[in-house]
């Protein structure tokens, strides 16, 4: 895989390089980054590319960001030749040495390594590059299996026997072995719901492995429940709040990915997960105790019914964002506590996965 990266980018450097000579502009050619180009089938399961493409041509306007990719590209390159990473912040910290190509702020740095990597059409990980972010927390009936690459020696860590804490999934997933009898995975989205679940031991009379997900679920996070779903053939139940957010930042995120990375979404997405967290349905039936809904949750609702693709292929997320517009209330997965610290562990969850009706796609 590596080497595949690298040739693509010397192919590229050839290119450019051969404009040159020939006294022509050079061009970079990625794909738009955004839902307006994107596609959903059913049958994929996930957000694809639409076709539409943006050029980048050397020009005095753009001269400085056209550096800042072949430099960008020319660091990728001596990661992978090395063997060595760097994080996006590392990254960011090396264009310091780049005179007028530096970068001013990260978020300049992170808008451009996006584009290299649409425009190669691989994820940052392939290119040597980590994100910061830490990945989620991982117990129950599941042994991941890590290999020492110094000894050859196979590391087993067995999620049933952490007293407290859990197993983190690293930022690298794609080496890891699984050994599991486990009947389902949930994916949790608060890190307190998470550490309930697990004091309670939920995934020992469930033959459950549970995921924390720490809010919008990190690539290695995706991919490792992507590889847990295809590979071990467990079904992937995702457990949010019940508003916008939990709906069509966190949940959508997973199943089928995001505009701003179609190009890699095939990889980390989850097509076969269900959804069985709150619904508006849920507020009702079980009285919960709610929130009044926030301008953003409102504009949130709106762009989805108008512009989401995933939304627009399904009828029954366009009548939940509907009924929760008109009910201008959410609520949080804590909210059923309302009923018992442990309400969520004797009655809701056992609920949910003995009523497949109650599921959202």
């Amino acid at each position: 895989m590596e080497k595949n990266t690298l040739k693509q980018i010397q192919n590229l450097a050839n290119d450019i390089y051969k404009k040159i000579l020939e006294e022509k502009p050079p061009e970079l050619v990625m794909p738009l980054r955004s839902l307006s180009n994107v596609v959903y089938n059913e049958k994929d399961g996930y957000f694809e590319l639409a076709g539409k493409y943006k050029k980048r041509t050397l020009t005095a306007n753009t001269a400085k960001t056209f550096a800042q990719t072949l430099r960008l590209l020319d660091l990728s390159k001596e990661l992978i030749k090395t063997n060595d990473i760097a994080t996006k912040r590392e990254a960011y910290y090396v264009s310091k040495n780049w005179g007028e190509a530096r970068f001013k702020e990260q978020p300049e740095s992170d808008a451009v390594m996006d584009d290299v990597e649409a425009m190669l059409e691989v994820n940052r990980e392939q290119l040597g590059f980590l994100p910061e972010e830490k990945g989620g927390d991982i117990a129950g009936e599941i042994t991941v299996i890590e290999t020492d690459p110094e000894t050859g020696e196979e590391i087993k860590h067995d999620c049933t026997k952490f007293v407290s804490g859990a197993y983190s999934i690293p930022s690298q997933v794609e080496d890891l072995k699984f050994e599991t009898k486990a009947n389902l995975v949930i994916a949790i989205e608060t890190a307190g719901m998470f550490q309930r679940l697990v004091k309670h031991k939920f995934w020992k009379k469930h033959k459950a492995i549970l995921i924390s997900m720490g809010g919008v679920p990190t690539r290695a996070t995706r991919r490792f429940i992507r590889r847990l779903s295809d590979e071990m053939k467990l079904p992937v139940y995702v457990f949010t709040d019940g508003d916008p957010y939990g709906w069509l930042n966190i949940y959508r995120t997973l199943k089928v990915g995001s505009g701003n990375a179609a190009h890699i979404n095939k990889y980390f997405c989850v097509p076969k997960a269900k959804f069985f967290g709150i619904t508006a349905q849920d507020i009702e039936k079980y009285s919960l105790p709610t929130h009044p809904l926030k301008d953003v949750d409102i504009k949130r609702i709106q762009d989805g019914l108008k512009n989401d693709p995933f939304v627009l292929k399904h009828t029954s997320w366009q009548k939940e964002l509907k009924k929760l517009m008109k009910m201008k209330k959410r609520a949080e997965q804590q909210a059923l506590a309302k009923h018992g610290l442990n309400f969520v562990i004797s009655d809701y969850l056992p609920e949910k996965i003995n009523d497949p009706k109650s599921w959202l796609p």
